[in-house]
């Protein structure tokens, strides 16, 4: 076994250049791109394969989401499962198979009750399928460490909300063309396609060596990562809430024409892809955790414009200050969990993944109470609501002298690493 010293970059380097220089993290945002384009295609359309296919209500259909519950304990399991093993991609290569596969069978489902259980016992996987790709970069981050370390795993995880712009156009054609079975099979093929841009890459868990002037390692507590996986889930929740009900109500209250839907929908994915480099260089350049609460602030904002709202306008500006939340969010969380428990990245990848689905959860639960009392766009006030929450919890996180020394010391310092990183085998 071999080691060698790692020296930490002084001047900044280009993100761009360093992702599309580099084989993995290139493949790895060409996987997480077409992961975006499967997941983003048959998620708005699965209550119509519900109800259309296997005969379901309305209400059973929006049950669904609730098999979502799953995915923070399948992500946590699943991750601590491959910081114990040598080869990262292994873990991502098992879930990938498996995620195809559920789809597989969701769209060969001939009793109601099939979705339901495919959905949390093997779909739960699909939130890892990422976490373990984001969790090699890190391995990747580690060893060669970078000035543009949080703008490289933006660009990767941006692989993701670029898929999220296409496939929702490709899933409505689809389902409209050819039917919600056929579109669930396409999401199973376009899952085992993230196997073909990864191959036969391999990428080794990275494993800091101590050097002898090295001081002893402190025990780091898992207690800021679920505080902080917990408020993420606060700020992330509304965005089911308002894919449900905003649409309802530009069509039914204002009036809005099937060109103004659509533009006030399709502006934030594009947005978010466009702003996730800037947030990543000012997270960069200052605090993460810092760009982040001031992220969600414009959440804050745009959920209360959505609720005091009156006209397409009005909804097309909240979307843009609902773009720049999620362009932090997006592009920071996984990296900020990453360093608030650095000792288990693929644990911290997987937890914060998998809570963006528990969002799903939360939000489709608390909005079909909300607009039940509150009704419409009362229950945009809801999200309000839940985001001011996390913006106060995340600026008290951040005010922690363990956390702000967590999120201000690189991902590694000029310690020995052994073993080699990435190779064909």
């Amino acid at each position: 076994m071999t080691s060698r010293k790692v020296a930490i970059p002084t001047r900044e380097e280009s993100a761009l250049r360093l992702v599309f220089s580099d084989r993995f993290y290139r493949s790895a945002t060409i996987a997480l791109f077409l992961y975006g384009i499967a997941v983003s295609a048959t998620l708005p359309q699965m209550t119509l394969f519900l109800t259309r296919e296997l005969g379901a209500s309305l209400s059973v259909a929006g049950s669904y989401f609730l098999t979502y519950l799953v995915a923070p304990l399948a992500g946590v399991a699943i991750g601590a499962l491959s910081d114990r093993r040598r080869d990262r991609l292994l873990i991502f290569r098992v879930c990938v198979g498996l995620a195809g596969a559920g789809w597989l069978a969701i769209g060969l489902s001939t009793q109601l009750w099939m979705p339901f259980v495919i959905g949390a016992v093997v779909l739960s996987l699909t939130g890892s399928i990422m976490a373990q790709l984001l969790a090699a970069v890190r391995d990747q981050l580690s060893r060669r460490p970078t000035t543009a370390e949080n703008r490289i795993l933006a660009m990767v995880r941006m692989g993701f909300s670029g898929g999220w712009v296409v496939g929702p156009v490709l899933g409505t054609w689809v389902g409209s063309a050819f039917g919600p079975r056929t579109l669930i099979m396409l999401t199973a093929v376009l899952t085992w396609a993230q196997l073909i841009p990864i191959g036969r890459q391999k990428i080794l868990r990275y494993i800091p060596v101590p050097t002898s002037e090295a001081k002893p390692a402190q025990r780091i507590s898992i207690a800021p990562l679920l505080i902080f996986t917990g408020l993420a889930v606060f700020a992330m929740s509304g965005d089911t809430i308002k894919f449900a009900y905003l649409p309802i109500f530009m069509t039914e209250q204002l009036h809005s024409s099937a060109l103004a839907l659509g533009l006030v929908i399709a502006v934030q994915p594009l947005l978010e892809v466009a702003l996730m480099p800037v947030a990543a260089r000012l997270a960069d350049r200052y605090d993460a955790l810092i760009v982040l609460v001031v992220g969600a602030a414009f959440g804050v904002a745009a959920a209360v414009t959505f609720a005091t709202g009156s006209t397409a306008t009005a909804m097309f500006a909240g979307q843009i200050l609902n773009a720049i939340m999620w362009a932090c969010l997006a592009g920071l969380g996984v990296s900020i969990a990453q360093q608030l428990y650095p000792v288990a990245v693929a644990t911290a990848s997987g937890l914060f993944t998998g809570a963006i689905m528990l969002a799903f959860a939360v939000g489709g639960a608390v909005g079909g109470l909300g607009v039940t009392m509150l009704g419409l766009p009362g229950v945009f006030y809801i999200p309000a609501v839940f985001t001011a929450v996390a913006v106060v919890g995340l600026s008290l996180l951040w005010r922690r002298p363990a956390v702000r020394a967590a999120l201000s010391t690189p991902a590694v310092g000029p310690t020995t690493i052994a073993g080699a990183g990435c190779g064909d085998h």
